[in-house]
């Protein structure tokens, strides 16, 4: 199992267990943890899992890819140029065992 901590900008926080092999965005939509909708399903094809990684978890976190930079570029809330990543690219287990998240003010 793999801790994830959401962060919400009223100050509430969501901390859930969240299996291996579960991404910071499907957590989030199982469980329902507002701010996170997941809109494609993980796909990479939409900015509704933007989170913003704390800076203490962004070390051992896998480079962006092409696909998450372009959907990056069209989020709701502003790019954070180091901290923003798509929830559904961030896996527990392969990128993470820990991880605190910022959930943005808007997603769609």
């Amino acid at each position: 199992m793999a801790n994830i901590t959401y962060h919400h900008a009223d100050g509430n926080v969501d901390s859930l267990d969240a299996e291996v092999g579960m991404t910071v965005m499907t957590a989030a939509v199982i469980n329902g943890v507002d701010g996170i909708i997941g809109e494609c399903g993980g796909q990479a094809i939409c900015a509704t899992c933007h989170v913003y990684v704390r800076d203490e978890y962004l070390d051992g976190l896998p480079a962006i890819s092409g696909a998450e930079e372009e959907m990056l570029q069209a989020t709701v809330s502003p790019r954070n140029p180091a901290r923003s990543r798509l929830g559904c690219q961030l896996t527990a287990g392969d990128h993470f065992n820990t991880i605190e998240v910022d959930i943005p003010d808007e997603q769609d």
